[in-house]
């Protein structure tokens, strides 16, 4: 029904609709509309196609008509061997609570870049705190407020690697 599978620069048209989409639709309900518009100025075709030459993103695809419903990404944090953060991740509204985030986020933490890394970050928004809080991510250093861009700064540690060693 579901794949997933790496992102293709073709994909980044696409992938800048659903993300704004997402955000119109989901975000919109923690987030002005004003602050949203701004965000996506940042995450346009060319600007993922840009971030996938340093990150590794993925795409859900749906089986049935091909539609690309979910992305996610991952990649050092800045520049770093031994830590890495997740990034643009992002799910259809239409096909919100089936499993895709969780999906996208179980291919992530198979990735190189996990797996190599002691900490894992993520920035996340109001929406989708409960979300990661729920797969272990957690506030880094204890810190339970957004950040100047909004955004709770989440991490996990990943337990069979040592702690920032870098």
């Amino acid at each position: 029904m579901y794949k997933i599978r790496r992102f293709l620069h073709a994909d980044a048209e696409v992938v800048a609709q659903l993300i704004a989409k997402t955000m119109r639709t989901t975000n919109i309900k923690d987030y002005s509309i004003e602050f949203i518009e701004k965000d996506l100025q940042s995450l346009k075709a060319n600007d993922l196609i840009e971030r996938a030459k340093q990150f590794h993103c993925y795409v859900i695809e749906n089986s049935d008509n091909n539609a690309l419903i979910g992305v996610g990404s991952i990649g050092p944090f800045w520049g770093s061997k031994t830590e890495s953060s997740l990034f643009n991740i992002f799910v259809d509204p239409d096909y919100q609570g089936h499993g895709l985030g969780r999906m996208i986020i179980n291919t992530l933490e198979m990735d190189e870049y996990f797996l190599r890394a002691s900490r894992i970050e993520i920035h996340a928004s109001k929406t989708a705190l409960n979300f990661y809080k729920k797969i272990d991510y957690d506030f880094k250093d204890g810190v339970h407020e957004v950040d100047s861009e909004k955004l709770y700064r989440l991490e996990k540690f990943n337990s069979d690697k040592p702690t920032r060693s870098e």
